[in-house]
């Protein structure tokens, strides 16, 4: 032991074993007796969780399973409307199948709320956690109700304790019941036979991330009753959003039920994003018009039937690296309570948990029930809940086998071979916070990534911070340096300049340094590697110039990401021109900082930018060239000499090696339509337009000569960022050898026109 402390805690709590009660609770408060018992029938070890369904002699009720592998006891809490504790009954699990509790309840139904009591032995010092006056959540619970609040009675251990190096051993007995929400039985009415999934192929892909309450919470085509909701997600006036600016799918920033950190409700605040999840299987019930006694779950469903009938597919970002429990000092809220050991990875201390994710605590992946816990959720929210992929919150920590980033572990082996996974999108975030976790470029061919390198080096460029071109080649033509390996494609990489975790775009072009003193945490927060330029002023300036010169900026980063190779992600209301002043962490800002201001589509300047967005996303669709599905090659394929991809220098002429180390703020690149790799549906060679794309990041005009034969004898300018307005082609057309003057800090797309 490492204190008197200590020590006498082990002594208090010893007492307190097997679920018996502390002669003196720590309050010094004595408790009232246990709610009477009621017999469950045996039921079944599968499917886990709670399933309403008919049992034996034609009986209505719910099997209820609940894997607790080192748990001594479980008793089951039936919660009705009665009393402040909601009329708690009990139910003891004795049937023990594979370390699975299991009973059948007759007379159950669907609405009824629920949770477990998990009795075993209390030994910090050995990972052991059991506290059965915590209520505990259904890992597999598909509706929650009720809002998680962080008061002392939610914590295993005492946590005003005197000697806070020691309390998280001494166990706090009282009863958290009334503080946390229930699970809710929720009834099987819905077989999607109705639903058609839009399966778009990946290399025709245009993702959308977005907030399901920060997109609709101020969208005035919503209803207001259905703001902030699924349903105000499936309102008409949301999909026509989606479905003109050409996207193919929407990413949902977490959508799992989750919890707020107890540092954020002190201060006021509130977990907005959502990455603290403690629900894999139900849908987070703040964000449901409906009701959240199962409501939520079809709402949820009839949202996602409803972007599928727009031909827009639904992708979950989930966060299964780690929970809402914390660490050792977090509270006892599911997993924690069930089985410490068997769900979490422990340090060699085995009171802490290894944290290779930034918050406190790490899911054991390589542990056979946590795998199945993971694979059973992804599951269910594809066959049952209808979803079409998933990018997962920092990867990396679930592809760790015993310590290090193991792309053979069990779990990228079991997602590659199962029959529903292997066929879903599948976006690996990856990276995370230990050693090694950097992994970018590593995933195996079922998996796209976020491309971090894409965005470093595009915010780069267009700051004109770049050495020289060599990466930005590589970004523009799918990342090949990353991808190009074991039958991966360049869709691959997910290109991406701005996500949910950083500046929006245009404050990229507004601040250089971050601003997020609203969080309350000294603006210590948020990355403060933000590779912006603000134009020379920070923050929001009255000077025109400096306006003209950000919107021509976030038009330049558009238009780049947009005909990148690869796959584009945008981020919801940057095509408007969202701003978040400069709070580059606004994870916790549950109101109009982070919430779309739909009022910038009446302003000319920003209208006109939503405008060039799906002007650009619909030119991607229309010309394969801009799509590949294989990576170029670089090399003639015909007499001519030309070929699919060429570089050129201002000077008309292609790039030597000197070139490209040489410094440069210019870079031309050719796409050959004539050689595209592949054929249509009907088996036909895929031919398209040639485009020629010039990026010029330097502060003054710059003279380009057009290439000629073999490459083009006219060329037809598609789309020039220096004009404002882009709704409509500049309609110009010039002969090859013409030298072209590119305007400062722009992009001149031209169609090869003969």
């Amino acid at each position: 032991m490492s204190s008197a402390a200590e020590r006498e805690a082990v002594a208090g709590n010893r007492a307190a074993e097997n679920g018996r009660a502390a002669a003196t609770p720590v309050d010094g408060v004595r408790r009232a007796a246990p709610p009477p018992s009621v017999a469950a029938w045996p039921g079944t070890p599968v499917p886990l969780g709670a399933r309403f369904r008919t049992g034996p002699d034609g009986v209505a009720g719910t099997n209820f399973a609940l894997w607790a592998g080192g748990a001594e006891a479980v008793e089951l809490c039936l919660f009705d409307e009665r009393g402040a504790g909601g009329g708690e009954r009990r139910v003891r699990l004795t049937e023990l199948t594979h370390e699975i509790w299991h009973g059948f309840v007759p007379g159950v139904l669907p609405g009824r709320r629920y949770g477990f009591r998990v009795h075993g032995r209390w030994d910090p010092w050995t990972g052991a956690r059991w506290n059965p006056a915590k209520l505990l959540l259904d890992p597999y619970a598909r509706a929650v109700d009720g809002d998680f609040r962080l008061p002392p009675e939610v914590y295993g251990h005492v946590r005003d304790w005197p000697e806070q190096h020691a309390a998280d051993t001494v166990r706090d007995d009282r009863d958290s019941a009334p503080y946390v929400p229930k699970g809710v039985v929720v009834h099987d009415d819905d077989d999607w036979a109705d639903d058609h999934r839009p399966k778009t192929p990946w290399a025709d892909t245009v993702l959308y991330e977005l907030h399901v309450r920060g997109f609709t919470k101020r969208h005035p085509g919503i209803p207001e009753e259905l703001r902030g909701t699924y349903a105000g997600l499936a309102h008409p006036a949301a999909v026509a959003h989606l479905v003109g600016l050409g996207v193919t799918a929407v990413e949902l920033l977490p959508v799992h039920q989750f919890a707020h950190e107890s540092h954020l409700l002190d201060r006021g605040l509130r977990n907005y994003w959502g990455y603290n999840s403690i629900g894999y299987f139900a849908p987070h019930a703040a964000y449901a018009a409906s009701g959240t006694r199962g409501e939520q779950v079809g709402e949820f469903k009839r949202m996602v039937r409803a972007l599928h009938e727009a031909g827009v597919e639904v992708i979950l970002d989930v966060v299964y690296n780690h929970t809402a429990e914390a660490g050792e000092l977090g509270p006892t809220l599911s997993l924690k309570g069930i089985d410490n050991r068997g769900y979490y990875r422990l340090a060699g201390d085995a009171r802490r948990y290894a944290d290779y994710t930034g918050c406190g605590n790490t899911l054991h992946v390589v542990q056979p029930q946590v795998l199945r816990l993971i694979t059973d959720s992804l599951r269910y929210w594809v066959t049952e809940m209808g979803v079409d992929g998933f990018r997962f919150d920092l990867a990396a920590a679930l592809a760790r086998s015993m310590h290090d980033v193991d792309m053979l572990s069990p779990f990228l082996a079991v997602i590659a071979q199962d029959p529903v996974l292997r066929r879903v999108k599948l976006i690996a975030e990856p990276w995370d916070v230990g050693s090694g976790g950097y992994q970018v470029g590593a995933f195996p061919p079922l998996w796209t990534e976020w491309n971090d390198r894409y965005r470093g080096t595009v915010r780069d460029f267009w700051r004109h911070a770049l050495p020289d071109v060599r990466e930005m080649g590589y970004r523009l033509s799918g990342s090949s340096d990353l991808y190009a390996w074991g039958g991966r494609r360049p869709y691959a990489s997910v290109n991406f300049v701005t996500a949910h975790d950083g500046f929006t775009l245009r404050d990229l072009v507004s601040y250089e340094r971050k601003h997020n003193e609203a969080n309350g945490e000294g603006n210590r927060d948020g990355s403060d590697d933000n590779r912006a330029w603000n134009c020379g002023t920070e923050g929001e300036s009255d000077d025109e110039r400096v306006r003209a010169l950000r919107r021509r900026q976030l038009r330049n980063l558009l238009t780049t990401l947009l005909l990148s190779t690869g796959v584009p992600m945008l981020v919801a209301g940057d095509e408007l021109g969202r701003t978040q002043g400069g709070n580059n962490n606004a994870y916790c800002q549950d109101n109009e900082l982070s919430w779309l201001d739909w009022d910038l589509l009446e302003e000319p300047g920003w209208r006109a930018l939503y405008e060039l967005t799906a002007r650009l996303i619909r030119l991607r669709h229309a010309h394969p060239v801009l799509r590949r599905r294989a990576f170029f090659s670089g090399r003639p394929h015909s007499a001519d000499g030309l070929r699919d991809l060429a570089w050129f220098t201002p000077h008309g002429a292609e790039m030597t090696e000197r070139d490209w180390y040489a410094p440069a703020a210019t870079l031309g690149m050719y796409l050959s339509g004539r050689d595209i790799p592949g054929r249509d549906e009907r088996g036909e060679e895929i031919v398209d337009d040639s485009f020629l794309a010039v990026l010029h990041a330097g502060d003054l005009p710059v003279g380009f000569s057009l290439p000629g034969a073999p490459w083009a004898e006219r060329y037809e300018v598609v789309v020039d960022t220096s004009r404002e307005e882009q709704a409509r082609a500049p309609e110009e057309t010039h002969r090859a050898g013409t030298e072209l003057t590119v305007p400062a800090r722009a992009v001149l797309l031209l169609r090869v026109v003969g």
